[in-house]
């Protein structure tokens, strides 16, 4: 706004040309109503955001929390809040808040509501983006990135060929029981602890085996490590995720941005069909003989924290 002065109907101009050339309006409304435009008594952000709704921008708006405003008027003084124009400040936030707003209290609220509604919009919207000049003359990454995601997409297709196949009975699956015994004895070692997945918070051991079996649907769709996902999710990710892709389990894609997935593989989703096919989970223990190679899984526990 401190661009131009009041009644400057040219620098206005150029504010609607900025938004007709943008893929998306954003809004971050305050405690302030900010300058009035003389003609028609709006403050001219009202006037922004009233013509990006016009010109059928995805418009969203993040608008300062009542405590949050408190606290600014506490440490910034008056200065902080609406003195001339109160009335039209609160129909202005009345107009914000019955479309797609959230409200924030400090940066970080910020940061997230962009970081999620840009994504969202994305996937919704066919953005055109802007980019400069000088990164369009460099496309050596980006054709590296091309060839990288070409290559990935082969392996995902044979792989997704081989399970479906598998499915219908047409091909023999290239893993045996033996070696899914083998893995699971092996995840039934490794030792994850943790107070996130339960209620108490108190932190409880678990096998990565179990959190496998338990958790099976989330890792079947793809736990993220995108900005405000769960503890939980966070969890499988860094800590369940890498322990499963050792044994090919589970595999990491890219998504938007910079956020990954961990979701399982072909042959993660043929060891739950193992587990399912021999309840391998309710097998009672018995006592293993000095010729046995391979262990038996018991029934997976939660230790308490002393």
């Amino acid at each position: 706004m401190e661009l131009f002065a009041a009644g400057n109907e040219s620098q206005f101009e150029t504010i609607r040309r900025w938004i007709d050339e943008s893929d998306a309006y954003m809004l971050i409304l305050g405690g302030r109503y900010g300058s009035i435009e003389p003609k028609t008594s709006l403050s001219y952000v009202e006037l922004e955001y009233d013509y990006a709704d016009s010109r059928k921008k995805p418009v969203f708006a993040v608008v300062i929390s009542e405590a949050a405003l408190d606290q600014k008027l506490k440490t910034d003084g008056k200065v902080a809040i609406e003195g001339e124009h109160p009335q039209e400040l609160k129909a202005f936030r009345e107009k914000v808040l019955s479309r797609m707003a959230s409200f924030f209290s400090d940066s970080k609220d910020i940061k997230l509501a962009v970081h999620e509604t840009l994504s969202d919009f994305v996937s919704r919207y066919e953005f055109t983006g802007w980019v400069s000049g000088s990164e369009v003359a460099d496309s050596s990454a980006l054709l590296e990135e091309i060839s990288r995601l070409q290559k990935h997409n082969k392996e995902l297709a044979r792989e997704l060929s081989e399970f479906r196949a598998a499915d219908r009975g047409g091909k023999k699956t290239k893993w045996t029981d033996e070696e899914f015994t083998q893995t699971l004895n092996l995840l039934k070692d490794v030792t994850i602890k943790t107070g996130v997945l339960t209620k108490s918070k108190i932190a409880q051991s678990y096998s990565a085996a179990e959190l496998l079996n338990t958790m099976r649907d989330r890792l079947i769709t793809g736990v993220t490590n995108r900005m405000g996902t769960p503890h939980s999710e966070t969890l499988l990710f860094y800590n369940l995720g890498p322990k499963l892709a050792v044994h090919g389990l589970a595999a990491v894609e890219r998504g938007f941005g910079a956020w990954q997935r961990y979701r399982l593989t072909p042959k993660g989703t043929a060891l739950l069909s193992f587990i399912d096919r021999t309840k391998y989970f309710d097998r009672k223990p018995k006592a293993k003989s000095k010729t046995d190679n391979v262990g038996k899984l018991d029934q997976p526990t939660r230790k308490k924290k002393e």
